[in-house]
């Protein structure tokens, strides 16, 4: 997640790795930058806008916040730069947002008992969508270095930390996420969704077939998972497009480079294989047209970021 509205999104998943794990210190600047892109939207208009998060802005350094506003010229400037490097990203990035609370509330509206988070940065949807409270236990797991400044903001934000969540500090690469999940309360016999929003493009192939190896295995019939994915040609540097030479380029930059994506049009086989079934696959064009409408039928997105849903039978 990167800075401003202009914050360069998490990246994708694959069957092969693109560059060696480099063990990284402190909170993750992705999920700083992707927050940046939920403020921005929030601050739009109720007829523009497509979700709001009131509590997106406590994420944010305040410096940040104050640099755009006293010079807003020079902010301007940097998000067109950066929609130049990643044409229409940053509006996937706020699809995503928007279709991935969708799921959630239709999630509620069925019966869900458990909601985790994977990789859940600087997520809010445990205190801003209605019916999770009092219903759905909600596990957020990431790494300890980012946890931390989360848990310090939301107790910051609500005087305590609510009820219904639990932390789970993991990092990916070195944890067993199984055995982390388990020892904090997880129930395999409750009906539950799987949320990895941004993750799956940051972390090794290994890591990921341990954890859709976990999830596809101890979890009640009917749970489902939720992600979002780049093609393995951004991941390797085969992609010949522009946008994804920068998206890669950029991720290594930022120290979070991207280690995994999913080979086009192989989703379904991918995720068969692993134990899933009820495969979607969403492409830019079909959430473009679910949100971006009306006085936003203009909005582009990247035709680069997938999402994909399926359930556990």
């Amino acid at each position: 997640m990167r800075r401003g509205e202009h914050a360069m999104q998490e990246p994708e998943i694959s069957t092969t790795s693109n560059e060696t794990h480099t063990k990284r210190k402190g909170p993750s600047k992705m999920a700083e930058g992707i927050t940046l892109h939920r403020v921005d939207e929030s601050n739009k208009s109720e007829e523009e806008r497509i979700f709001y998060d009131p509590y997106a802005v406590h994420f944010v350094n305040p410096a940040i916040l104050e640099y755009a506003a006293k010079y807003p010229e020079q902010a301007k400037a940097a998000v067109e730069q950066m929609e130049r490097l990643f044409p229409g990203l940053g509006n996937s990035i706020r699809d995503r947002v928007r279709y991935f609370d969708d799921f959630v509330r239709a999630a509620v509206d069925e019966g869900l008992r458990q909601l985790v988070v994977l990789g859940a940065g600087y997520d809010t949807r445990a205190y801003r969508i209605e019916g999770l409270k009092g219903k759905v236990r909600v596990f957020e797991v990431d790494h300890p270095d980012t946890q931390s400044v989360k848990i310090e903001k939301v107790e910051e934000i609500f005087g305590s930390l609510p009820d219904h969540v639990i932390y789970v500090p993991v990092d990916f690469e070195t944890d067993n996420f199984g055995e982390k999940l388990a020892a904090q309360g997880y129930d395999r016999s409750l009906k539950t969704l799987f949320l990895l929003e941004g993750l799956i493009m940051y972390i090794s192939p290994e890591a990921i077939d341990e954890t859709l190896s976990f999830i596809a295995k101890n979890s009640e019939k009917g749970s489902a998972i939720l992600f979002d994915y780049y093609p393995e040609s951004v991941v390797d540097g085969t992609c010949e497009l522009e946008a994804g030479k920068n998206i890669r380029n950029y991720t290594k930059q930022q120290g979070e480079p991207l280690q995994f994506g999913i080979r086009e049009g192989m989703v379904e086989a991918f995720l068969g294989e692993r134990g899933f079934s009820g495969v979607q696959n969403v492409t830019a064009e079909e959430y473009r047209k679910m949100y971006f409408h009306g006085i936003n039928k203009d909005r582009e997105v990247c035709d680069l970021l997938f999402f994909a849903h399926a359930v556990i039978e």
